[in-house]
């Protein structure tokens, strides 16, 4: 979650045209989703769901990436603001794999 807070607060003063709203919105969903479909996971009884949720969440820090990398590309952000962005995703995508492997042992 505090990662999805760091990104939304980044869109907050990022000082752009706003023509690009939607690239925004879809930042900011795609960040808050990470932590969603993490809760998400809680709900469900089986371990395949588990995992599919988990699946979702990490396509979504990965779509969070991509769309900063494009920030970064358009200048909107500086290259340090991505690195530290991008250091963070890596550290969570390590969790979100872990817990994958975790739920997939179990499985077995």
């Amino acid at each position: 979650m505090l990662f999805a807070n760091q990104v939304i607060a980044l869109i907050e003063t990022l000082d752009t045209s706003r023509k690009h709203y939607r690239l925004y919105e879809q930042l900011e969903v795609a960040a808050t989703s990470i932590p969603l479909n993490i809760a998400e996971v809680q709900g469900q009884e089986s371990k395949k769901e588990m995992i599919r949720f988990l699946y979702i969440s990490r396509g979504s820090l990965y779509e969070t990436l991509t769309l900063l990398e494009i920030f970064a590309m358009r200048k909107w952000i500086n290259i340090e603001r991505f690195k530290f962005f991008e250091t963070q995703s890596n550290e969570i995508a390590r969790m979100i794999n872990g817990l994958i492997t975790s739920f997939k042992q179990k499985m077995t």
